[in-house]
């Protein structure tokens, strides 16, 4: 999660850029419009989902990384959970 208010207004502008895109995706089902704008519009808001979530990672993992013991063990520790968070959020 961001933690700087800079961060934290970033992703909350991120959050509403997709929820305008999802209420133009509704608005353009409810109208019946062809597939192919459709089609993009889905396309626009899963990259915008992404990248949401790979900027959320982000900052997830440098705070994780950067606040981790200088021990070997513990380092390898945070590499782990690290990998297992990008194996479940970006499969």
């Amino acid at each position: 999660m961001p933690h700087s208010p800079e961060e934290k207004k970033k992703v909350l502008a991120r959050v509403k850029r997709v929820r305008g895109q999802i209420e133009a995706l509704e608005l353009a089902l409810e109208r019946g419009d062809d597939c192919s704008p459709v089609l993009q519009q889905v396309a626009a808001i899963r990259g915008a989902v992404n990248g949401l979530m790979a900027g959320i990672l982000e900052s997830h993992l440098r705070e994780e990384l950067m606040n981790a013991d200088s021990s070997t063990q513990s380092r390898a520790a945070s590499i782990d959970d690290a990998v297992s968070l990008i194996r479940t959020y970006l499969r």
